[in-house]
């Protein structure tokens, strides 16, 4: 499975530990840190609920695009 490097490298650029954006999107650290390792896949939920949070697109995650910009 593939690893989620970006919601890794957004999380560490805000120097904030899964624990601390787990909390704001309402998962466990645990869970956090499965997705981020891509030991699971992330669903859509906590996907927008982390492209929101860091105000970048879902494509800019998932590394479909490199520009974070969102299509507000």
């Amino acid at each position: 499975m593939k690893k989620y490097r970006r919601i890794r490298d957004l999380r560490e650029d805000h120097d904030l530990t899964q624990t601390a954006v787990g909390a704001v999107i309402n998962i466990t650290q645990r869970s956090y840190s499965y997705y981020e390792n891509g030991q699971h896949l992330i669903p859509p939920e906590v996907l927008c609920a982390l492209a929101d949070f860091y105000d970048v697109s879902v494509d800019y995650l998932l590394e479909r695009t490199d520009r974070p910009e969102t299509n507000r």
